[in-house]
C-alpha cells in the first residue's frame, strides 16, 4: 500500500464526514419504526455493548490501565437503581441518578489505591475486586441476595408520563445514552486538552509527570468517567429486563466482552469499541437464534482475537487506517510458522 493510500485512509477515518454521522444516528432513529420487535431487541443489545466497550476504552484503551473488573460497575448500577425502586419505591429517573453517583463515589474509593498499581498487578486487583462486589451482593439482604432482585413493571414507574415500558422506549433510552457516551469520549479524549494528557501518561508516565501533568489526578477522573458510564448502562439494563441477580449483572463474563470488543475494533479510537461491539454482539445473537448455540461464537471470538493479536494489534480500526499492509501479514506468517516449525 502506497503512502499516499496509506494518508487517505487515515484521514478518513481519523475523520469522519458530517453528513455521514447524521446519516447513520437517523438510521438508528428509525431502526424501530422499520424493523420488527426483533431486529429493535438486537440494536438495543448492540447498543448497550457498543456502550460499555466505549466505557471501558476509557480506561483501558486511552488511559492505558487494563482494568479486569470494570463490569462490577455494570452490576452497581443495576442493583443501584433496582435498590432505590423495590426498597426506597422511588422511579427508575431517581435510581438512574443514584446509579451514577453511587459508581462515582465507589470508583474513587477504589481508585485512590488500586491506581498505584501498574501493569498486571492492576488487572489483577480489580479482578478481585469485582469478585468481591458480587460475593457481597449474594449475602446482602437489599440486593435480594441469591434470590435476586425484580424491579417495577409499571409505566408509573419511570418517573415521567410514558405510554408503556415497551422495547421501543429502552432502545431509543439506549440509543441516548450509548450517543452520549460516544459524544463525551469524542470530546474528551479526541479534540480537548485532558485526552493529550490522558495519552500522554499512557504513552510514558514518568515523561508526563515530568511535564508537569498531575498523573495521579488524570487517572483518577478517567476511572471514575469510566465506571460512572458503565453503572448508567447497568441501571437502564435492570430496569429492561426487571429482575437482576449477581451471577449475571456482576458476571466476569461482562468485563471479558468489553476488553474483547474494544481490543478487536481498536484500542484508544472511537470507532474500535463500536466495530468491535457490534461483531462481537452479532456473532453471540445471531448464532444463538439461527444455530441454536450460545456459545459457538466464543470459538469464533477467540480465532478473530488470534488474528488480531498476531497481525493486526492495533485492531480492525489499524487496519482500515492502513497501518497493517500484505507485507506486514506475510512477515508476522512467516515468523510464527518458523517459531513452531510449521515451515
Amino acid at each position: 500500500m502506497s503512502e499516499r493510500t496509506t494518508d487517505v485512509l487515515s484521514a478518513r477515518i481519523g475523520s469522519v464526514p458530517a453528513w455521514l454521522v447524521v446519516l447513520a444516528v437517523v438510521a438508528l432513529v428509525a431502526l424501530p419504526m422499520g424493523l420488527g420487535a426483533f431486529w429493535t431487541r438486537i440494536g438495543l443489545g448492540a447498543l448497550m455493548w457498543i456502550g460499555l466497550a466505549q466505557s471501558w476504552n476509557m480506561i483501558g484503551g486511552y488511559a492505558g490501565y487494563l482494568d479486569f473488573g470494570h463490569g462490577a460497575y455494570f452490576g452497581i448500577g443495576a442493583f443501584a437503581t433496582g435498590t432505590v425502586m423495590v426498597t426506597f419505591g422511588l422511579p427508575f429517573l431517581a435510581g438512574f441518578a443514584v446509579a451514577a453517583v453511587a459508581a462515582a463515589v465507589i470508583a474513587y474509593l477504589v481508585a485512590v489505591p488500586t491506581l498505584r498499581l501498574t501493569g498486571a498487578y492492576f488487572a489483577i486487583a480489580t479482578w478481585a475486586l469485582a469478585e468481591a462486589f458480587k460475593q457481597l451482593a449474594l449475602n446482602l439482604e437489599i440486593t435480594g441476595g441469591t434470590f435476586g432482585l425484580s424491579l417495577p413493571t409499571t409505566a408509573a414507574s419511570f418517573g415521567l408520563p410514558v405510554g408503556g415500558l415497551s422495547t421501543t422506549l429502552f432502545y431509543y433510552l439506549m440509543l441516548i445514552l450509548c450517543l452520549a457516551t460516544i459524544a463525551v469520549s469524542y470530546v474528551l479524549f479526541e479534540r480537548s486538552e485532558f485526552g493529550f494528557r490522558v495519552k500522554a501518561l499512557r504513552d510514558d508516565e514518568d515523561a508526563a509527570e515530568s511535564l508537569g501533568i498531575d498523573t495521579t489526578r488524570v487517572k483518577r477522573q478517567v476511572y471514575v468517567l469510566s465506571c460512572a458510564v458503565a453503572a448508567l448502562f447497568g441501571s437502564v439494563h435492570a430496569y429492561f429486563i426487571t429482575f437482576i441477580h449477581p451471577n449475571d449483572v456482576l458476571a466476569a463474563i461482562i468485563t471479558d466482552q468489553m476488553v474483547i470488543m474494544a481490543l478487536l475494533g481498536g484500542l484508544g479510537t472511537i470507532a474500535g469499541p463500536i466495530i468491535g461491539g457490534i461483531v462481537v454482539f452479532l456473532l453471540q445473537r445471531l448464532s444463538s437464534v439461527f444455530l441454536g448455540q450460545s456459545t459457538i461464537y466464543l470459538p469464533l471470538i477467540g480465532v478473530l482475537i488470534m488474528l488480531v493479536v498476531l497481525f493486526a494489534p492495533s485492531g480492525v480500526v489499524g487496519i482500515l487506517r492502513g497501518e497493517v499492509d500484505s507485507t506486514d501479514i506475510r512477515n508476522n506468517a512467516r515468523e510464527l510458522a518458523e517459531k513452531f516449525d510449521l515451515l
